[in-house]
């Protein structure tokens, strides 16, 4: 695949790719783990009466810092300037504060508390992970967007697998699930940012790649090719954050596909405890395990059906140069899973929409982040593009319990949200056909 103009040329290493991959893991998992098995069984035992409606504050709430988060703190990584670069700050910074977070949220007794840490916990989670999905277009040159992202997708599917274990099997309760996600997020984002140089931006020449260093060597050489980004400016900033879509029209699709794809993850995902306890009764089918195992094991069941997927598609999107077709089939599969779930309750059901799920995510995670550095309006604001782009994940997870809770708690149950959940992944992934700017 030819190179654009502007954009790195210098392969990454594969030590490189393997830091990023476990920073992006880190994160995931504290997330994941935080939304699918720590804060509901602690929001169930706080308030179990109304355990639907509480969560569904908690989310809601650090969603919306999220959606205010992507794009300020990419914006802000844009114009850091520091000899550790711009990216490594909010990397470190971010993980630092969200490990704080957990360690508060330990100690919480009350739904207040709970909105309040959860929330500072998203900005945490924001800022550190806005800032590592930049580095893919400053540094990773197109022909290996694909494999990185795919690289980068096997780490954020395997994180909740592995926090899920340490959570429910290694350890019991939420308090020590808090404190093990704490230092997990720590042990495994902290590398990338402590132990990768980046490069310096100067007004002109190519940009370089930078590789594994340790902590205390000086920056990179300056190196060009990479806007010198402006002083941030709040007034500026508020009027970057829309992209017109008739300039901008693939982005525009992109940003739309996105949304509607990961709205049906928020969707299967964000009630999944409660429906293994109140529609498929699973303490009742499995005497003597929690449902919190439960998920445990679907979560596994998805982990492990994605893996090959995800790779086998950010390898053929490098190779052929498509990345459309990936994302299309991983919608549609998607799509399948909660039609799975719509016409069946059971646990049989739920572990085979857990492989589709698994295997249509892993498709679109892998592809999907690589075809939008491809489409991103300016160079110099990456991050808080991205930051744009992340903000149809964070509109999904503030969307999916507002959608899904009155869907649950009508006569149409976990069937009716689920159905809708499965009419979202397909709408996103026929928009996918809508971009033209990459294959």
């Amino acid at each position: 695949m030819d190179e654009v103009r502007g954009t790195p040329a210098e392969r990454v290493t594969a030590g490189w790719m393997t830091l990023l991959a476990l920073a992006q893991m880190g994160v995931i998992m504290a997330m994941t783990v935080g939304n699918q098995i720590l804060l509901p069984s602690h929001v169930a035992r706080i308030d179990p009466a109304h355990k639907e409606a509480s969560l569904a504050t908690v989310f809601a709430v650090g969603a919306v810092c999220t959606i205010i988060a992507n794009p300020l703190f990419g914006a802000m990584s844009d114009r850091t300037r520091s000899r550790f670069g711009r990216r490594r700050p909010w990397i470190v910074g971010g993980a630092l504060v969200c490990a704080a977070s957990l360690v508060f949220l330990a100690w919480q007794e009350s739904l207040a508390g709970l909105v309040a840490g959860w929330a500072v916990a998203q900005l945490a989670f924001t800022a550190a992970l806005a800032a590592a999905i930049a580095t893919v277009p400053d540094q990773v040159p197109i022909r290996q967007r694909g494999k990185v992202s795919a690289l980068a997708g096997v780490g954020q599917l395997t994180g909740p697998l592995l926090g899920g274990v340490v959570a429910t099997v290694l350890l019991t309760g939420t308090k020590a699930g808090f404190l093990a996600m704490a230092a997990l997020i720590l042990l495994l984002v902290l590398p990338f940012g402590l132990f990768t140089r980046e490069p310096v931006e100067t007004p002109s020449a190519a940009v370089s790649v930078a590789t594994p260093a340790p902590p205390a060597a000086p920056p990179a050489a300056p190196v060009a090719g990479l806007a010198h980004p402006a002083p941030f400016d709040l007034r500026s900033f508020l009027r970057g954050l829309w992209v017109s879509p008739r300039r901008h029209p693939d982005f525009a699709w992109a940003w739309t596909s996105r949304l509607l794809i990961t709205l049906t993850l928020a969707m299967a995902i964000g009630y999944l405890q409660y429906y293994l306890r109140d529609a498929v009764h699973y303490e009742r089918l499995f005497p003597g395990s929690s449902v919190e195992q439960g998920v445990v094991v679907l979560v596994a069941v998805f982990t492990l059906s994605s893996v090959v997927p995800t790779l086998l598609a950010g390898w053929l999107s490098d190779r052929y140069g498509s990345r459309r077709p990936a994302v299309f089939v991983g919608g549609l599969t998607m799509a399948a899973s909660g039609l799975v779930l719509t016409l069946m309750t059971s646990w049989t059901a739920a572990i085979a929409a857990s492989v589709l799920l698994g295997a249509g995510y892993g498709m679109f995670a892998a592809v999907d982040q690589a075809m939008v550095t491809q489409l991103l309006p300016a160079d110099a604001d990456r991050a808080k593009d991205l930051g744009i782009v992340s903000l149809a994940n964070s509109a999904s997870n503030t969307l999916g319990p507002v959608i899904a809770a009155p869907l649950v708690t009508s006569a149409g149950g976990y069937p009716l949200m689920y159905g809708v959940a499965a009419g979202f992944a397909a709408l996103g992934a026929c928009l996918i056909w809508r971009i033209r700017g990459v294959r």
